[in-house]
């Protein structure tokens, strides 16, 4: 069996991904965004990536259950296994943090400890968590329960997966971002697990663009891109198949999708920005700088909105804070007092 050696051509979508995706990590590392804002919408963007990811494989939870879970409240209306997969992904990404200080490059040992970490106790543990497969697995339709790919048989695992990681680890020109498409691909292609294959393939793929620094503040979810169009995921990586193994066609979805993810993250730094040069021009307060950013996503807030952004906070002291937006002719007021909406009242806004 020779070495790893993926085949692809970088084609001009392919470039102007990759454009972009650059265009996005310069803006991300030269902005001077809140450290507030960061830790919230990179944790956020955690539990959306363990959501979508355990979406992808068919977990029922609703993203408000989700929120609920990682909250550390009980969901008595979530099933076991949904709740224990999207509270082990967390686990799973701890390692992968632990990891990344470490320093350590990407071993067979950290891909079978992320995968453990994905499957423990839920659907796929049976399987041994941690443990390559010894006997023939399948991926099946689950409406039409065709055999939809047959993986490599058990005994090419080991050495197939080891060749993965001696490219990896290897001194290469190819772009690091093609790299973590790559790896994404080829965990999927070899299957080496009975379970959990394609939530190992995710993490991997982070795990590549982290090291190889692009983490963009650790504020993208590649896995919400996908889980939006699954069906358009699952024939990018038919397509690889049914090309002779060239990995072009996937390689442009990955870098379309990544660089998607990465505009939105760019739009809300934008954003917060100008959030926060507002604030500091009119002399807001943190509840009224919220109401701004909020504005800002949105045309139009009420009362309730900032409730919602507030918790906790009596409705009187929301209530002067959004007059004194008023005052300060930052917002103006639509309809009754009671019923009133908000919308900012800034020029060029």
């Amino acid at each position: 069996m020779n070495g790893f050696a993926p085949r692809f051509t970088i084609t001009h979508a392919i470039t102007a991904g990759l454009t972009a995706i650059e265009r996005a990590r310069g803006f991300l590392e030269a902005a001077v965004l809140s450290e507030e804002w960061v830790r919230r919408m990179s944790q956020r963007a955690l539990l959306l990536e363990a959501h979508h990811s355990t979406h992808i494989e068919g977990s029922q939870l609703t993203i408000e259950q989700a929120e609920r879970l990682w909250a550390g409240e009980p969901v008595a209306e979530a099933r076991a296994d949904d709740a224990r997969e999207l509270l082990n992904y967390r686990e799973a990404f701890n390692l992968v943090s632990e990891y990344l200080e470490s320093g350590e490059p990407v071993t067979e040992g950290l891909i079978r400890e992320i995968h453990r970490r994905l499957v423990e106790g839920v659907r796929g543990g049976q399987g041994g968590p941690g443990a390559y497969r010894t006997v023939q697995n399948y991926v099946i339709n689950s409406r039409t329960r065709e055999v939809t790919y047959t993986p490599p048989p058990a005994e090419d695992v080991a050495p197939l997966m080891r060749q993965m990681v001696e490219w990896l680890r290897a001194e290469s020109a190819v772009h690091p971002v093609l790299i973590a498409g790559v790896a994404q691909y080829q965990l999927v292609h070899i299957h080496p697990f009975l379970d959990g294959n394609g939530r190992t393939s995710r993490l991997l793929s982070a795990l590549c663009l982290y090291r190889a620094g692009y983490d963009f503040k650790r504020l993208f979810t590649l896995s919400e891109y996908y889980d939006r169009d699954r069906s358009a995921f699952y024939r990018a990586i038919q397509g690889v198949r049914e090309q002779g193994m060239d990995l072009t066609g996937w390689l442009e979805f990955f870098v379309s999708g990544l660089a998607t993810q990465l505009a939105e993250v760019v739009d809300s730094g934008k954003r917060v920005i100008r959030r926060d040069a507002i604030g500091r021009e009119y002399g807001l307060n943190a509840r009224q700088v919220l109401a701004i950013g909020r504005l800002l996503e949105q045309a139009e807030m009420r009362i309730e909105d900032l409730e919602a952004l507030c918790p906790g906070v009596n409705r009187r002291t929301l209530q002067r804070d959004l007059r004194g937006l008023v005052e300060r002719g930052v917002a103006k007021p639509l309809g009754a007092a009671r019923a009133a909406r908000y919308r900012l009242n800034i020029r060029g806004l």
